[in-house]
């Protein structure tokens, strides 16, 4: 299941390998996330020590919600 997919860089770039990951979050990023505040367009994949890092993308919280642990 993909809730948040980067179409655009199919057209900008040649995608030479395609991984599948998963991403622990907090509630406050999956409600976020589903409510359409992630931002990928500029982010981007590492691969160090066979472990996959997401670099440049951003969530942004919802104001109703507390992120307070």
């Amino acid at each position: 299941m993909s809730i948040v997919d980067n179409k655009k860089a199919f057209f900008d770039y040649f995608i030479e390998e395609r991984f599948e990951a998963g991403l622990a979050l907090e509630g406050w990023e999956v409600k976020a996330i589903r409510a359409g505040r992630a931002q990928i367009k500029e982010a981007y994949v590492v691969i160090r020590k066979a472990e996959l890092f997401l670099i440049g993308a951003h969530i942004s919280p919802l104001s109703s919600t507390s992120t307070h642990v």
